[in-house]
């Protein structure tokens, strides 16, 4: 089963629906995403649990990224300046890594 995420005007994920799989043909159709998007009337995307397509499975609050057609889920608070977004599309904070180290280290 595939999933399928429906963006705003703004690529940000609205919901997230289980649909058909793109090799099934259903009345002449075969490509779902367009499907999707002509019944919903919103662009939607492909998603995938194990990452593979579009980097990271999407989730309510997500931005798509139409560059890197990448799934970035929404930037934590942690209260740090040194957040950055890694080459896999997920948030690094090196402050709260050195913390979480040194707690580790001192246990």
């Amino acid at each position: 089963m595939a999933h399928y995420a429906f963006l705003d005007k703004n690529n940000i994920v609205t919901e997230v629906i289980p649909g058909r799989n793109e090799w099934e043909e259903v009345d002449g159709i075969t490509d779902w995403e367009q499907a999707y998007s002509e019944v919903r009337g919103q662009v939607c995307k492909r998603t995938s649990y194990n990452g593979n397509i579009r980097y990271n499975y999407a989730g309510y609050g997500y931005t798509y990224d139409p560059i890197d057609d990448a799934f970035i889920a929404p930037m934590p608070v942690c209260g740090h300046e040194a957040l950055l977004l890694n080459e896999v599309k997920r948030w690094e904070c090196a402050t709260c890594e050195a913390e979480a180290k040194q707690v580790r280290d001192s246990a």
